[in-house]
Order: C-alpha cells, then sequence, then structure tokens
C-alpha cells in the first residue's frame, strides 16, 4: 500500500509537516517520490518512522538519528555502531526515569505534606513530625530535603 504524507503522518500520529522537516532534515532517505517528486510513504516506511519517533521522544539529536538510519542503510558492516547508539541512549533514558522517579516521589511527598497540613490547618505538623512519625514511604526524599 502507498501513503501520502498526510496519510502516513496521520497513521504515526504527527503533523505532515513534520515528515517534510524529516525529509529535508535527512531522516528519510529511504522514501521513494513520484515521478512528479511526491514523497509517496510504503508500509515498510511505518517501521523506519516509528523507530524515528522513538529515537526522538529519547531526546535524540536529529543528527545523530540521521546517522543511525545511514548507518542502517548501509547494512550489516555498521551493526556494531548502532548496537552501540541504541545501548548509550538506552542508559540515558535509564537515567531519564530515574531522575523522574526522584522527582514523583518528591512531589508525592509535598502532596502528602499539604494534605496533612491542610487537615490540621498548619504546616507545623508536618514539618515538625519526627522521622519515625513520617509515613516509612516519604523517609528518604525528608534526609534528602534535610541534607541527610
Amino acid at each position: 500500500m502507498i501513503y501520502t504524507v498526510g496519510e502516513m503522518a496521520k497513521r504515526i500520529g504527527v503533523a505532515p509537516s513534520t515528515l517534510r522537516y524529516y525529509d529535508k532534515e535527512g531522516l528519510l532517505p529511504f522514501v521513494e517520490r513520484s515521478e512528479g517528486g511526491i514523497r509517496v510513504f510504503k508500509e515498510t516506511d511505518y517501521e523506519w518512522l516509528q523507530v524515528i519517533e522513538c529515537l526522538k521522544k529519547t531526546g535524540m539529536q536529529l543528527k545523530d538519528i540521521r546517522a543511525f538510519i545511514l548507518m542502517a542503510m548501509e547494512g550489516d558492516s555498521t551493526i556494531d555502531e548502532r548496537l552501540e547508539l541504541i545501548i548509550r541512549q538506552r542508559e540515558a533514558v535509564a537515567q531519564q526515569i530515574a531522575d523522574l522517579q526522584e522527582t514523583l516521589a518528591m512531589l508525592d511527598f509535598k502532596k502528602w505534606y499539604y494534605e496533612t497540613a491542610k487537615a490540621h490547618g498548619t504546616t507545623d505538623v508536618p514539618r515538625n513530625i519526627t522521622l519515625e512519625e513520617l509515613p516509612e514511604e516519604f523517609r528518604e526524599v525528608r534526609r534528602k530535603l534535610r541534607g541527610k
């Protein structure tokens, strides 16, 4: 099946202008053109576009995505380089997730803090509660907040 820019953009959940931009930036060397120069996407292009979107969501720069695609198009001689790139990006995403989990823990603590303050009509109660009285799930956050 053949797709237009608009059809493929809708299918992967991006604006058509995004696909045009990707093409301009050299991310779509696999996309064929009609005799009139119009981009035509094939079913097999969908997987490429999904990989591009995935790598973009990881924060990878377009120049690095382009390099990855060009390596993939070179074939098996670039397997090691592509694997290394994916491993590095996976490590970066794992770190982002860990950072976000720490942020979520802080927000959960502050939510508990203000819910407790609201219930007692003062922030004195959650601020002065001892570490032992504090729900266990918030103890590590409290230690970090107090520099311990």
